[in-house]
């Protein structure tokens, strides 16, 4: 795939009306921005005028929109972090570097392998070298030189940052915490896209599970309600930031449950192959899937929830007429 066309120096020289498609940062917290779309970014400021980039978005028209809209705010990039390795959270690497080409870049160590070598997420997906129909934006984003980092509390571009591992959505995936704000990446979706995607993307459901749950005490609310070193504010990668974050877990739990319990139906239904399964599941909760990419994304949803089932014993593993199926104890 080839790499994007160059871009020219961000544009100092015009007013805002030459970009009647600009949007700007909005304040959350005291030097926490955030730049909202299809996926969330946020701006952390530091002093003198430099910020750290939690996430990039899609591609590079997301990524010079946040450039612009920084500039505007007299913010200028000194280092990005991805919170995990999908292409529409490191799709606008690529610009920004570009633009910055001294700008070090950070992510989960698993991650970051994915970031420097991007054809992996396809072809993990696809299970082979994918076809050109699963090479486009949306699971292919251009390699960018991504540094292997651990949790724990970090300064990046002059920002300190906790972070926590959240795996579940990814292999490794980190949930980011900087005062009273919490970015929790794709360990938890707001309800718009739940309802829009009900089969949340995961390759871990147990995993993601257990993160969606452990963000409570990560954001000091115990389960009984009590209140430790509480977070103010929570932003989903994908959806608007909230106060309550007890509720917005409790959404993605019961979804993440829907999806489970789907796939125990479909397997009840008879043993079958993975595509068979995805069929059902399909079929019961009335999602229609018109493109490849589409296909495979969802099929490894119900294979995640198919190895929680089957650590679970709920269901077992067979082989069949060269088949590899899955269903219900005997």
């Amino acid at each position: 795939m080839s790499q994007p066309q160059s871009s020219q120096a961000p544009d100092t020289q015009h007013p805002d009306t030459q970009h009647p498609d600009s949007q700007p940062l909005l304040a959350l917290t005291p030097g926490n921005f955030l730049f909202p779309g299809a996926v969330n970014t946020l701006v952390l400021a530091g002093e003198s005028g430099q910020a750290l980039i939690v996430d990039t978005g899609l591609d590079e028209s997301h990524a010079r929109k946040l450039l612009r809209a920084m500039q505007q705010s007299g913010l200028t990039p000194a280092a990005i972090l991805n919170t995990h390795s999908h292409a529409d959270h490191h799709g606008g690497n690529a610009l920004i570097l570009k633009r910055f080409p001294g700008v070090n870049i950070y992510a989960p160590p698993t991650e970051a392998a994915i970031i420097r070598y991007p054809l992996l997420e396809p072809l993990y997906l696809y299970g082979a070298l994918p076809p050109r129909e699963l090479r486009s934006k949306f699971l292919l984003a251009p390699a960018s030189p991504a540094q292997p980092l651990d949790a724990g509390t970090h300064t990046l571009g002059g920002v300190s940052v906790q972070l926590t591992d959240v795996p579940g959505h990814a292999v490794q995936m980190f949930a980011v915490r900087r005062g009273g704000l919490l970015y929790v990446a794709d360990a938890l979706f707001g309800p718009e896209a739940l309802a829009k995607h009900p089969l949340t993307f995961c390759v871990d459901s147990a995993a993601q599970k257990a993160s969606a749950a452990g963000l409570l005490t990560l954001a000091g609310l115990g389960l009984d309600g009590a209140e430790l070193n509480r977070i103010g504010l929570t932003v989903p990668g994908h959806g608007d930031p909230t106060t309550d974050l007890r509720a917005l877990v409790q959404v993605n739990l019961d979804s993440l449950e829907r999806t489970t319990a789907a796939v125990l139906n479909a397997c009840e239904q008879g043993a079958a192959s993975t595509d068979e399964l995805l069929a059902r599941v399909c079929e019961g909760m009335g999602v229609q899937m018109g493109n490849a990419g589409a296909v495979v994304l969802n099929r490894s949803v119900v294979a995640a929830h198919l190895s929680e089932l089957l650590a679970a014993g709920r269901v077992v593993l067979s082989i069949e007429s060269n088949r590899l199926l899955f269903g219900l104890p005997d």
